[in-house]
């Protein structure tokens, strides 16, 4: 399971809200967090959830969309695309950096581009991992709780990494399950990055578990390890793999 997008959604218009809300539903990768009515709503509702995306009307009671988003402490802020009626304001939206500019009705397969697009912007800045401050002593195993003891998994038998919510799930070469409580991006830091790669935005996969590479419409791939497990690549990432694999 990928990580999904945590989205909260702002609107005056409790048809318009529930309209955009049923449609977020529909995509498996996305959990609504919050809704608001009103831009004081959105502002607390946003700090409070900490959502990786919001979508914002333009046009709210009390304070825009666009207030809204200058209201916010600079770390609360999440990407942010705009939902409005009316298509005046589409280059005031980007003076801050919004992901993207709805109009209303909001059509299915335009808000999944916009998804994508806040899927591969946040994928780009957790790619960004900074190098450790003195010479690297990667990860050897990991510990484990599994009820009253503790288990000691070597990291070379560990075949792929996944982000579920708070939680990894790690699957072993003998296909072994273990749950830890960890930051994806926490943990890669302390792993050899010549033997681990990105897959997507919540997965990490053994390089040398990486048995076959399926190639999918789009331009993505499905990496399918030897342990049979079968994981989506992203299309950043796919760029990446094509580079680091597929190439002689």
């Amino acid at each position: 399971m990928t990580a999904r997008l945590r989205v909260v959604v702002a609107d005056d218009e409790r048809p318009a809200r529930s309209f955009l809300v049923a449609l977020l539903r529909s995509f498996e990768d996305v959990v609504v967090v919050g809704e608001a009515a009103t831009g004081r709503e959105a502002v607390a509702m946003i700090e409070k959830e900490k959502p990786d995306l919001a979508f914002l009307d333009w046009q709210m009671p009390e304070l825009d969309g666009l207030a809204v988003v200058r209201q916010l402490r600079k770390q609360s802020v999440p990407l942010i695309a705009f939902v409005t009626a009316y298509d005046e304001y589409a280059v005031r939206a980007f003076e801050v950096n919004a992901v993207d500019y709805l109009l209303k009705p909001v059509d299915k397969s335009r808000l999944r581009d916009t998804l994508n697009r806040a899927q591969d912007r946040m994928e780009q800045a957790e790619l960004v991992v900074e190098p450790p401050s003195s010479a690297p002593a990667f990860l050897e195993r990991i510990p484990v709780r599994h009820r009253e003891e503790v288990v000691i998994v070597p990291v070379q038998q560990i075949a792929s990494i996944v982000a579920d919510g708070e939680l990894l799930k790690i699957t072993t070469t003998r296909n072994e399950r273990h749950t830890i409580t960890y930051r994806l991006k926490d943990l890669e830091r302390m792993l050899d990055p010549g033997k681990f790669i990105r897959l997507g935005r919540g997965t990490l996969a053994n390089v040398d578990q990486i048995g076959k590479v399926a190639v999918m419409p789009g331009g993505t791939h499905v990496a399918i390890l030897g342990n049979g497990q079968k994981l989506p690549v992203s299309r950043i990432q796919s760029r990446v793999l094509r580079e680091r694999l597929l190439k002689l």
